[in-house]
C-alpha cells in the first residue's frame, strides 16, 4: 500500500504499539494509519460506536466516514465483510500477530492477502 488510510481493530487505547483486538465489532478503538509513499505518516485513534444485534454496519460507516481505505482484522463476519466491499474498503487478514506495528508494515509492504469469504468467522450477536 503506497497511499492511504489503514484502520485496525484495537484494544485499549490502541496505537502503533498496541495490540489487535481478537473481535473486530467489538474492539475498543480503531487505530488509523496514515501512508504516504510507502511510509507511515500519522496515526490516530477514533472511539469504535456501539451497536446492538444485527448492527453490524455501525463500524463500517464509521470507518467509511473516517476515509479508511484498508483494514486488517484477525476475524470478520460475512456480513460487516460484505458491508466493507459496498463501501470500497479492503479488508486484509492477518489471524497470527496480535501487534498492530507489524501487520501495518507487513500491508504496506504488500505481505499481507484480503480476506476470501472462506476465512470469514461466525462472529458475536449480528455477525461481528
Amino acid at each position: 500500500m503506497e497511499n492511504g488510510r489503514i484502520a485496525i481493530p484495537s484494544m485499549e487505547k490502541g496505537g502503533l504499539d498496541g495490540q489487535r483486538s481478537g473481535h473486530f465489532g467489538h474492539c475498543d478503538v480503531f487505530t488509523l494509519v496514515d501512508v504516504e509513499d510507502g511510509k507511515i505518516k500519522e496515526i490516530t485513534t477514533i472511539s469504535n460506536q456501539s451497536h446492538v444485534q444485527g448492527g453490524c454496519m455501525v463500524p463500517v460507516n464509521l470507518l467509511a466516514e473516517h476515509n479508511v481505505n484498508a483494514l486488517i482484522v484477525g476475524g470478520i463476519g460475512m456480513r460487516p465483510l460484505m458491508g466493507f466491499r459496498q463501501v470500497g474498503i479492503d479488508v486484509y487478514h492477518d489471524a497470527v500477530r496480535p501487534e498492530i506495528r507489524p501487520v501495518v508494515e507487513d500491508l504496506i509492504a504488500g505481505k499481507l492477502s484480503a480476506i476470501t469469504d472462506d476465512q470469514v468467522c461466525g462472529g458475536g450477536p449480528g455477525g461481528v
